[in-house]
């Protein structure tokens, strides 16, 4: 599992950013392992972080997200040259949809940390900082905010998310609270 501690050691990759606004760099470990164990409220401590792997959002991820969603502003496709079919675009060529990159964070995040999630609760305080261009390698990086009991069989965990680019940018970041289920067994109370 890929897990960062305030421990790990500093000659493991520091991914700097001109993004003024991301509280610390992101740490990237070396070597990371797969996740292997699904975690449950107990397991989780404030502070604690997690890597997921990299993927590449490509043309035909924002053609297949505008076929999904019915978003064609020419914002998000290109002509045969690759450049963006938006004249005067503010970004100088094509760029994938924010909801898109919101989804791939998400789906990054089941696996980083393979937590015991019961529902998603909500998403909030979410910044769409930079674009995501056509061809960008993104990862995502999680930590724990806060965990509140939530009944006798789970928690409210409020997680950071990040997608950052392999250059050190912050794409997109926010929160997410998520209801974890409980490791713990209960037995039913005699009547």
């Amino acid at each position: 599992m890929t897990r960062m501690s305030d421990s790990m050691p500093i000659q493991n990759a520091i991914l700097s950013s001109q993004n003024a606004t991301r509280p610390d760099p992101v740490v990237i470990a070396k070597d990371a392992p797969e996740p292997t164990e699904t975690l449950y409220c107990e397991d989780l401590c404030v502070g604690e972080k997690w890597l997921s792997p990299w993927r590449n959002i490509t043309a035909d991820d924002v053609r297949a997200f505008s076929d999904l969603t019915g978003d064609f502003d020419p914002l998000h496709d290109e002509d045969e040259n690759g450049e963006s079919l938006l004249p005067k675009s503010p970004f100088g060529r094509p760029v994938a949809h924010g909801l898109l990159g919101l989804s791939v964070l998400a789906g990054l995040s089941t696996e980083y940390p393979r937590a015991a999630t019961l529902a998603l609760v909500s998403v909030s305080d979410w910044n769409f900082e930079n674009p995501v261009f056509f061809g960008e390698r993104v990862r995502v990086v999680t930590s724990v905010e806060s965990t509140e009991p939530h009944g006798r069989r789970a928690a409210k965990i409020t997680w950071h998310r990040q997608l950052v680019s392999d250059d050190g940018r912050t794409l997109q970041q926010g929160k997410f609270v998520t209801l974890v289920a409980s490791n713990k067994r209960y037995r039913s109370k005699p009547r």
